[in-house]
């Protein structure tokens, strides 16, 4: 495969596609008149607001705005990057996905590096179950028999075992025709540079295969047998493997519950693997890191609940402090976190071997709530009798509430933190005011107005032209003539960039890429704006996208993902008649304003350019040299 996938196939894809088949699969959906409606999968609710239009091939959710079609649809519930939404819908209508343009000529080889990087992970998850069967494996099999392991877990979870040799796997890679330098890329092999020698990352370990959401093996985490340190390792990042995205067990769960309700978080593989061994398989564990965004983004996506498991002691309270923390800005209306602390001394495997499944699953279901969970933090180590530990609790509450998204559980705990300390909740509501941060955007809750957006139709605009003065101030201000902010100058606007303009354009109307000029010398990428704009005109060309739903998806889960969407909810007051001559006007106007350059800007716009191997004409060259002297004089 090479390039952007096509428009056409993407058209093509989504022509022989049935929405309502696809989510039905994953949502009950009953017949409502022409449309089809269920419980939304994005938020709880208890009577059903997500409509799907089997006439229209699109979902919209009435309660919290989730929409779009069946390639966002699959994005959103299985949290699949864009790519990834096209292949398994396009394996679902048996069709192979198409790719188009030489724009970028590395593509073919780096999506091929990818391919064969997963197949030489696959081959070494193949070798080490093979290797567990065999005799050499023997110590590997006591082991796991002592930890009570059944064939049917083993298998499930793909164990195997590294032998205790230094170049076991490292041989049976190079009889594969695999060369060495791939498998010290992929984690597979050491490569000590002071002496040149390669050896086998993984020795004498019972091996657990660490897979994507196809299942497909990405990395490995090994438990050594004998006295070798560390007890766990994994695969450090590789092209394919990124520990602070990945869960392990995630893949195995999905398998074992295709409904999953709620998803219990623990630290190690045996954990996971235990507990499945005693009918729990819901759970999955963080790679050797703490919590992230992406973590938390990942099982959202997939459940409303998540309970994390954490020892009793001050190591396991300090990770849940911190899991709080990077949790609050994830707990949207109907999302919850509980905290679940098991005894001192005690973690998943040996506790569920020794009270059961059905007392282990009790635990779980009595964890602490979120809510629970922050006032205690807040009041630990505080006399709450006296004034001085009443307000450092307020405040410590407060901070904590500060990151929550707006909604009916910050409410509920601002309620609750004043009956607590009882201050009015109208002094608190001034101190988020002097206190706000920024929030977080949440994926699943666009609001309608950017549905309305995506779905109207062009003839639908209000008549009304732009002019690319009225978005550079009064031409006064240098810095807001080119596209940028006017802000250090003392002067605020409430438009938008001209680059801002030409992205809100593109999105409303992607056909018109056709008319701007082949190069991008136009779009100055330092100005606000610009970097993406260039982007998205170069990803039109390579695509031939003439869907904004499919543009946005590209860019989805990201920040240049965010910008775009708030430039699609705005109306575009443009008629259609009139846009290719207003685009013509904001390039020629941001081409006159390069050509205003200062010394110096335009010393630092080729200085930036001559980075570029050949970037350069020898026209550029020349004034490069100039303007360096120019300003040694200067100076």
């Amino acid at each position: 495969m090479a390039g952007q996938i096509s428009q056409r196939f993407i058209d093509d894809l989504l022509a022989r596609t049935d929405i309502v088949d696809v989510i039905s699969e994953r949502v009950q959906l009953k017949k409502s008149g022409r449309n089809h409606s269920g419980l939304c999968p994005f938020h709880q609710e208890n009577s059903p607001s997500f409509t799907v239009s089997q006439d229209k091939q699109f979902y919209h959710c009435f309660g919290c705005s989730a929409h779009g079609n069946a390639l966002r649809f699959l994005m959103e519930f299985d949290n699949l990057r864009f790519p990834e939404a096209v292949e398994q819908l396009a394996s679902r209508a048996g069709m192979q996905v198409e790719r188009e343009g030489g724009e970028d000529p590395g593509a073919r080889q780096r999506q091929q590096k990818r391919e064969e990087g997963v197949n030489l992970l696959e081959l070494a998850a193949r070798f080490f179950r093979e290797r567990l069967a065999l005799g050499g494996g023997r110590q590997a099999r006591e082991y796991l028999e002592r930890r009570g392991l059944s064939q049917e877990v083993i298998r499930d979870f793909g164990i195997g075992y590294a032998e205790d040799e230094w170049e076991s796997l490292k041989r049976y890679l190079l009889e594969q025709g695999i060369g060495e330098a791939v498998q010290v890329e992929y984690g597979l092999l050491v490569h000590r540079e002071e002496t040149g020698r390669t050896y086998d990352r993984f020795r004498d370990r019972v091996m657990f295969p660490i897979r994507d959401w196809k299942g497909r093996t990405i990395a490995f985490g090994g438990r050594v047998l004998g006295d070798a340190k560390p007890k766990y390792l994994n695969s450090p990042e590789t092209p394919v493997f990124h520990k602070g995205r990945e869960l392990y067990g995630l893949f195995e769960a999905r398998q074992a519950n295709r409904q999953l309700a709620r998803v219990l978080v623990v630290e190690g593989y045996m954990d996971v693997v235990a507990l499945a061994q005693f009918g729990i398989r819901n759970a999955c564990a963080t790679l050797g890191t703490a919590l992230t965004a992406d973590h938390l983004q990942r099982l959202f996506r997939l459940v409303d609940e998540v309970v994390f498991c954490f020892d009793g002691d001050n190591a396991g309270r300090q990770a849940a402090r911190r899991s709080l923390q990077t949790a609050l800005p994830s707990m949207i209306d109907g999302r919850q976190v509980r905290f679940l602390f098991l005894p001192e001394g005690e973690d998943p495997d040996t506790l569920v071997r020794q009270e059961g499944q059905a007392a282990f699953e009790n635990r779980i279901t009595c964890a602490s709530p979120l809510s629970e969970f922050l006032f205690e933090q807040a009041a630990e180590g505080r006399d709450l009798k006296q004034v001085e530990g009443r307000e450092r609790f307020v405040t410590a509450v407060l901070e904590m509430l500060k990151h929550l998204p707006e909604g009916v559980l910050k409410s509920l705990l601002v309620k609750e933190l004043s009956t607590r300390s009882g201050i009015e909740q109208s002094q608190f509501a001034d101190w988020f005011a002097s206190h706000a941060v920024p929030a977080p955007r949440q994926g699943a809750t666009a609001d309608a107005d950017g549905y309305e957006a995506l779905m109207m139709t062009a003839d639908g605009d209000v008549e009304a032209a732009s002019d690319p003065g009225a978005a550079v101030d009064n031409g006064n201000n240098r810095a807001s003539r080119r596209g940028l902010p006017a802000t250090r100058a003392g002067t605020a606007t409430l438009s938008l960039t001209i680059p801002a303009r030409i992205l809100h354009l593109l999105l409303h109307d992607p056909g018109l890429v056709d008319g701007l000029p082949e190069s991008l010398d136009w779009c100055p990428a330092e100005v606000p704006d610009g970097r993406l704009c260039r982007e998205v005109v170069q990803l039109l060309r390579a695509g031939r996208y003439r869907s904004p739903q499919v543009l946005l998806a590209h860019f989805h889960g990201s920040p240049d993902g965010e910008r775009l969407d708030q430039l699609v909810r705005r109306e575009l007051a443009i008629p259609r008649d009139v846009r290719a001559s207003e685009l013509d006007n904001w390039v020629r106007h941001l081409e006159r304003e390069s050509a205003r350059l200062t010394p110096v800007e335009e010393y630092q716009q080729l200085l930036e350019k001559s980075r570029r191997p050949g970037a350069l004409s020898s026209d550029e060259k020349q004034r490069l040299r100039e303007l360096i002297g120019k300003l040694a004089e200067g100076s």
